[in-house]
């Protein structure tokens, strides 16, 4: 027996092989359960439970996503950019120049939920741990946020804590907010979608990997103390659905600190700049059981750990409390017995309490085939003597059954294009105003005057614009864009064109400031995998990526998937969120949305169809959800992006600007309003469609004077329909068509875009 009273360690293990284990209320099935004793030969301590539980949940192990998520690297392009791609924290590209990038965004729903406040910032904090594992400075953040309806009193208490978490984290540390979106729906109600997004810079040889190399290398833990805080937290709270009892999990939401992540950055920047550590992961989900497990994983497969010297601010934590920990702002290192002093004085300078726990252990031949051994002691005690590679890297995977949903096929033949349209210029109007105000189109700003977007001064173009930039050092012109933009609406009707959709716009918008889109990242947000609709949305989804990144060259480098999605039985829109990032040399030729030069013609990229299934007109005018999302054609997004990037490069446009959300008429109004410039434009032949149409591939360009016919000549060589349709100018956005005329003064135009954020938080 222990000599620890109460500890449940392996030889009791041995000893009591019928004790009845908490399994299913770790979220563990009874075949899983049994697997792991399969697996260890006897039943599992509970350290060891605690290790599988989280481990091989839904939000660590992907284990109902990954017979799909293969196929991103099964038809992953051939891209010479991609220096580190999935498996990691984060994917690296090359940018050139001898730079790299990584970027990732992850979930934090469910505990944004719980605790607006806590579930947002430490989803802030745990991107940028991510990124900064893989050996780079964190450089800027976004985040793409849902909620449900905007005036509904839950809203109104999530929304505002998500926004001052996601800006007291960011704020506090330096990181600069170039961008985003947000949605409002009545399916997030319950469910919020808080997804962020982080990117680091770092030169190809600072790269840094999550492996255990070099058996008696030392195992350093180093930032925070673990406390109670978290346990559980985004690794249980993110693999169930929700129930009235959602509340109560209030203690499982992480409690982040900023400042001490801030101090945390820059002691591991120097750790790396000075060659301390050759391994390296941050503790998020899973905490200790995944820091430990994937760096004895990754690599000799041996791991010794004594868990009483994990630092605690809670001195009653058990074992397995300590292993499921989330507590924020902690580092796993791998070091050299030779440079512990001074990786210790590092740690010391900076403030930031390090201790050594363990070391890295060579392995048989025998526990190697096994996956490895890690062993993990108490006091003397052992509680954990497990092989880690199946915790790691042999969790369950599903084939779970999917199949179309009978409703699928009334929901599309509900087609949009029946809906009554304006019969008045006066009708149009006002359904034009009405759509540009609507929440999640109309103007953000409520939310992203509360974000730093220019700390650290490399921020190059900021939210309200169609991406965001950044200079990536200070010796260096070059710049990289990012966007993430996803449509629920069009995802429900289509999901493998509804997927497409979304990663059209993110490329359009990063094509749209002159960069060249290069590698995707994902977060991948759905309802239960238990629902085989929900899977069919899952599978359709992540082909309609896979297809479209193939075809445009644009690798897959990472991402996330986020599950149970849902309230009960009623599951989210599928949402799956699509982060692009592109390169541009020269971020001095960066466009920006505003019309801002009165004189510039107005020019019309691609074409338009009377396309208004899941389009923001039907949403708002009508609260109407159906027919067929619009037509793909990923060809001509590629031809457009060439087109707009290289009429930054050649100087010959002033403004640009992606079409989406309420087609023409909202990004007309918009790159007025944020020049402050009216514009007069003519539309042939309908004027309804050619305001609302959403149709893709399309793009407002305002053409530097004198560069009209360069411009025309070079969408020509692209074949790229292109049409000039006006002149900015006046104080008025002005619509000529067949029929009559439509005008409506900037001031008109300004009130409804900018009132319908402000107006419905009042007071909150």
């Amino acid at each position: 027996m222990s000599e620890v009273p109460g500890l449940d360690t392996v030889a009791v293990a041995h000893e009591n092989p019928d004790t009845p284990q908490p399994y299913a209320e770790l979220g563990m099935a009874k075949d899983e359960y049994e697997r792991v004793r399969e697996i260890l030969g006897r039943r599992p301590t509970s350290a060891e439970l605690a290790i599988y539980s989280v481990m091989w949940s839904e939000h660590c192990s992907y284990k109902s996503s990954k017979v799909h998520l293969r196929q991103f690297g099964e038809k992953a392009p051939e891209n010479d950019a991609l220096l580190v791609g999935m498996g990691e924290n984060a994917g690296v590209v090359d940018v050139g120049d001898g730079r790299a990038v990584t970027f990732k965004i992850e979930s934090h729903n469910h505990p944004s939920y719980v605790e607006p406040h806590q579930g947002a910032a430490t989803g802030v904090g745990g991107i940028v741990r991510d990124i900064l594992t893989m050996g780079a400075r964190p450089v800027a953040v976004m985040d793409a946020l849902r909620f449900g309806p905007a005036d509904a009193d839950d809203t109104k208490r999530v929304l505002p804590g998500v926004v001052s978490g996601i800006s007291f984290y960011g704020n506090c540390l330096g990181l600069p907010n170039i961008g985003g979106e947000i949605g409002f729906d009545a399916g997030y109600i319950g469910n919020p979608l808080v997804n962020a997004l982080c990117v680091g810079v770092m030169r190809h040889e600072d790269i840094k990997l999550a492996q255990a190399p070099g058996p008696g290398n030392k195992v350093v833990l180093f930032g925070s103390t673990t406390g109670p805080d978290g346990i559980g937290g985004a690794s249980v709270l993110a693999s169930a659905t929700f129930d009235d009892e959602s509340h109560t999990k209030r203690p499982s939401v992480q409690v982040g600190d900023p400042f001490m992540e801030k101090l945390l950055i820059e002691c591991s920047l120097e750790l790396f700049e000075k060659d301390m550590v050759v391994g390296i992961q941050d503790l998020g989900a899973a905490g200790v059981s995944c820091a430990t497990t994937e760096l004895a994983a990754g690599g000799t497969g041996g791991m010794n750990i004594r868990l009483d010297r994990v630092p605690l601010r809670d001195h009653r934590l058990t074992p397995e409390e300590i292993l499921m920990s989330e507590s924020q702002e902690r580092m796993m290192a791998i070091v050299e017995p030779s440079k512990m002093e001074a990786f210790l004085a590092v740690c010391d300078k900076w403030q930031i309490l390090a201790t050594e726990i363990g070391e890295v252990t060579d392995v048989t031949a025998e526990e190697a085939a096994r996956g490895g051994r890690l062993v993990m002691t108490w006091h003397g005690e052992t509680v954990v003597d497990m092989p880690p590679r199946t915790a790691s890297d042999e969790g369950p995977v599903y084939e779970r059954p999917y199949a179309r949903p009978a409703s699928q096929d009334a929901l599309q033949a509900d087609d949009a294009a029946g809906l009554p349209r304006p019969g008045t210029d006066a009708e149009l109007r006002g359904q034009l105003l009405r759509v540009l105000g609507a929440p999640g189109v109309g103007d953000p700003t409520w939310v992203t005057q509360q974000y730093d977007s220019y700390v650290r001064g490399d921020t190059v173009v900021s939210t309200p614009h169609d991406a965001g930039m950044i200079r990536i050092a200070d010796d260096s012109h070059r710049g990289v864009a990012l966007s993430t933009d996803g449509n629920g609406r069009f995802t429900r009707l289509d999901p493998y064109a509804g997927t497409q959709l979304a990663y059209a716009e993110a490329y359009r918008n990063v094509a749209a400031t002159g960069a060249r889109p290069l590698a995707v990242t994902n977060c991948l947000n759905f309802g239960s995998p238990e629902d085989s609709g929900v899977m069919w949305q899952f599978a359709e989804s992540t082909r309609g990526l896979a297809d479209a990144c193939l075809q445009l060259g644009t690798p897959v480098t990472g991402g996330n998937v986020s599950f149970y999605n849902q309230t009960g039985d009623v599951a989210i829109n599928p949402t799956p969120v699509i982060g692009v990032l592109g390169v541009i040399d020269d971020v001095r030729t960066r466009l920006r949305t505003a019309f801002a030069s009165e004189g510039t013609r107005v020019f019309l990229l691609g074409e338009t169809r009377p396309e208004f299934g899941g389009s923001a007109w039907a949403d708002t005018v009508h609260s109407h959800l159906g027919g067929l999302p619009p037509r793909v054609d990923l060809a001509a997004e590629a031809a457009l992006g060439e087109v707009l990037a290289a009429a930054a490069e050649q100087g010959l446009a002033d403004a640009a600007h992606d079409l989406s959300d309420g087609g023409l008429g909202v990004a007309l109004a918009e790159s007025a309003l944020r020049g402050g410039q009216g514009v007069r434009v003519t539309v042939d032949g309908d004027a309804f469609t050619a305001l609302f149409s959403e149709s893709g591939a399309r793009a407002l360009v305002a053409v530097k004077p004198g560069e009209e016919e360069a411009f025309v000549a070079l969408a020509a060589a692209h074949g790229v329909p292109v049409e000039q349709i006006g002149m900015v100018g006046g104080g008025s956005l002005s619509v000529t068509h067949p029929g009559g005329a439509v005008e409506i003064p900037l001031a008109e135009l300004r009130e409804s875009y900018e009132q319908t954020l402000p107006a419905l938080m009042s007071g909150v």
